[in-house]
């Protein structure tokens, strides 16, 4: 057995440890909420990254083997990327973890993915105005402080390209490889 066999429990484990390490309500140091965050993103965006490419773009653009579709169960077809991202962090938070994370965008397809608080709105722009770098704040849900990161999601694939621009809810149908498409946007309670 090879850890590359199971990535998602590699994924867990590190949420876990990196949770624990930020816990301040030890005397230990750890790391700092903004280290985790980014450290979370990375596993994050690999694995988005290795799911689009590797399973729907191969499967779905290249050999055209099945298709991918947001009808997924009815169509029998793949989950799109965006919604293989949404069910892990329903999981997630369905885990009380100490953290949460979203897939958002200022052009989203699915209207529930667009940002709705100030701190989403203004690190959404910020990502897209300065490429390369992350926006990092903190916000007060309700009675909680949270530590926001958010990231620029990057279009990766041409199936990424390809559903954006051509799906008929898409606000926005110029899309090109390697461009922003929206963010990441990672929480950890504070």
């Amino acid at each position: 057995m090879t850890w590359k066999r199971f990535p998602g429990v590699i994924l867990a484990g590190a949420a876990v440890l990196l949770a624990g390490a930020c816990d301040g309500g030890g005397a230990t140091p750890g790391i700092s909420p903004r280290q985790m965050a980014d450290a979370l993103h990375t596993v994050l965006e690999t694995d988005r990254t290795v799911y689009t490419r590797l399973i729907v773009n191969r499967l779905a653009v290249e050999e055209k083997a099945i298709e991918a579709s947001e009808h997924w169960k009815d169509d029998k077809a793949l989950l799109l990327p965006a919604q293989m991202f949404r069910a892990g962090a329903t999981m997630v938070r369905e885990k009380n973890a100490g953290f949460s994370y979203a897939l958002l965008s200022m052009w989203p397809v699915n209207k529930q993915n667009k940002p709705r608080t100030e701190v989403e709105k203004i690190g959404l722009q910020y990502v897209v105005d300065n490429p390369g770098k992350n926006y990092y704040a903190e916000e007060t849900l309700g009675d909680t402080t949270y530590f926001t990161a958010v990231y620029p999601d990057i279009a990766v694939a041409q199936a990424c390209i390809q559903c954006h621009n051509e799906h008929k809810d898409s606000p926005r149908r110029d899309f090109k490889m390697g461009e922003i498409m929206g963010g990441v946007i990672i929480r950890i309670s504070l």
